[in-house]
């Protein structure tokens, strides 16, 4: 339970982060402005606000559920790879993305390929967003406070949503990206708060290592149920491209960047932030069942449980904060990119061509109200044990549009000459595929059936193109106010955080 002084800490957190969050967006009534933060956004606030984008409640309820679970220390796989991938993607794809001026990923498949590949992603994107995404962070957020704080579910999903929607149609992408600074200061807190309780609780790092050693193994057999070896090298990385690279809620905030050395080190500050995971959310899930497994109903209650049992009233504040931060920070930027994509790729491109920009900022105010509304009545759906836990149902769902969508932009890059109809191709016949595999070979590892996929329509592709190539390649668009000098000190950064995860690799092998 909350005492007054945690509820005051909270209040008050809440009410400094809408105020300054506000205030800073206030003036945004362009289009540029509120979907793009008028494309001025400095390195730290890209690099918290992907942070913050990024991790929510569905990986301190799903990632340190599996960690309690029977992956162990190997679940950390998802963000360090993760991080190598967007480091990558900082420097091979957001030069060519910030050089077209896009205010969206879809954006760029209609300069490759044409209008209709912009708005099949488009109209994919936003489904996913709000069907899956949104539902399962607003879900595993009023879970984890009705766990640890004995907030109703319905409640809290409504509080979250409420603020989170309050944020995105407040200032637009210029205050979300301030309240995640805030936001991804109090998750980091939080997070290093619960990993020293937790090894202070279970007799120091000595303890723990002697307890758990047989689950300190970033590879897992290939016969593993959740996380085989074989997924880990061979599909995960589709939607680590994906996620890192194509994904608007993540491009977002660098495609914002006042000039591409700023982008690129937002990138590799939020890279190394990410290193922090293991750490702040594995660990402690571990810890958990080290110290409670008996009382685990299910893995996924590991995170929640340690909160609830380790942390003493009057710190419990501070954690209910950073774990609302947590559901806020992401969701606030799944409405800011759902909003840009609803506004610049659908109603713009095939409702009303001829929008003002004043008229983009009011549709896109609309479409957040609506999504988190439609989020807010499908969160508490998720309950069902047919889900199979938060995280499996994230990374299961977006199975249907990840390779698909890699394929697309990869193959759109790489052979100039792919027509139109290979990219369309692409991303119309991800879904089916998968869920072919799905139903037939349901028993293969979801990242293994995203990479029969992407191999199935990337074959479709380029026989596409070799029947029907492109005369001309076609020609992609510049803009001219962007400085495109590359970021030395982000190259040598970039580096440190790929040897940092190639070594923990090497470590805990």
């Amino acid at each position: 339970m909350l005492n007054w002084l945690d509820i005051g800490v909270v209040v008050a957190f809440y009410l400094l982060v809408i105020g300054i969050s506000l205030s800073k967006g206030r003036r945004d009534t362009s289009s540029t402005d509120y979907f793009l933060a008028g494309r001025a956004l400095p390195w730290p606030l890209i690099g918290l606000s992907i942070v913050a984008a990024n991790i929510s409640t569905e990986q301190f309820v799903g990632m340190a559920g599996q960690a309690a679970g029977s992956v162990g220390l190997a679940v950390s796989a998802w963000q360090l790879t993760g991080s190598v991938g967007i480091v990558i993607v900082g420097f091979t794809l957001l030069p060519r993305f910030l050089r077209a001026g896009i205010y969206t990923m879809p954006e760029y498949l209609e300069y490759r390929y044409n209008a209709l590949a912009r708005t099949i992603m488009a109209l994919f994107t936003v489904v996913i967003y709000v069907t899956v995404t949104m539902t399962a962070v607003l879900y595993s957020g009023g879970l984890t406070l009705a766990t640890i704080f004995g907030i109703p579910l319905g409640a809290g999903v409504l509080a979250l949503g409420s603020i989170a929607a309050l944020l995105a149609t407040g200032g637009g992408l210029k205050s979300v990206a301030w309240a995640d600074f805030f936001l991804g200061i109090a998750l980091l807190l939080g997070g290093g708060l619960t990993l020293f309780l937790g090894l202070r609780a279970v007799g120091g790092v000595d303890a723990f290592m002697a307890h758990n050693v047989d689950r300190m193994h970033m590879v897992l057999p290939a016969s593993h149920p959740l996380l085989p070896w074989t997924g880990v090298l061979l599909g995960m990385w589709i939607p680590i491209v994906y996620y890192t690279g194509l994904n608007q809620d993540i491009a977002q905030r660098s495609l914002a960047a006042r000039s591409l050395a700023q982008g690129q080190l937002g990138i590799v500050f939020a890279a190394s932030l990410w290193l922090l995971v293991p750490f702040f959310i594995v660990i402690p899930g571990m810890i958990s069942r080290q110290l409670y497994g008996a009382e685990l109903v299910t893995p996924d209650a590991a995170y929640p449980t340690l909160i609830r049992r380790l942390v003493p009233v009057g710190l419990r504040g501070v954690m209910l904060a950073s774990i609302a931060g947590a559901v806020i920070g992401a969701l606030a930027a799944l409405l800011n990119s759902t909003a840009t994509l609803f506004a610049m790729d659908l109603y713009k491109r095939r409702v009303r061509p001829s929008a003002s920009p004043e008229r983009l900022v009011v549709v896109g105010r609309i479409a957040t109200v609506t999504c988190v509304v439609i989020a807010c009545v499908l969160a508490p759906m998720l309950a069902s044990p047919r889900f199979h836990g938060v995280f499996n149902f994230i990374q299961e769902f977006q199975g249907y549009i990840s390779p698909g969508i890699v394929a697309a932009f990869l193959i759109g890059i790489l052979v100039p000459r792919a027509p139109a109809a290979a990219g369309v191709t692409a991303l119309l016949g991800s879904a089916p595929v998968y869920g072919l595999l799905q139903w037939r070979l349901g028993g293969v590892h979801f990242l293994i059936r995203m990479l029969m996929t992407f191999v199935a329509v990337t074959v479709v592709m380029l026989l596409i193109t070799a029947l029907r190539p492109l005369a001309t390649p076609r020609t992609m668009p510049v803009q001219p106010d962007i400085d495109l000098a590359s970021s030395t000190r982000a190259k040598w950064l970039g580096a440190a955080v790929i040897a940092t995860v190639v070594a923990f690799f090497v470590v805990f092998w």
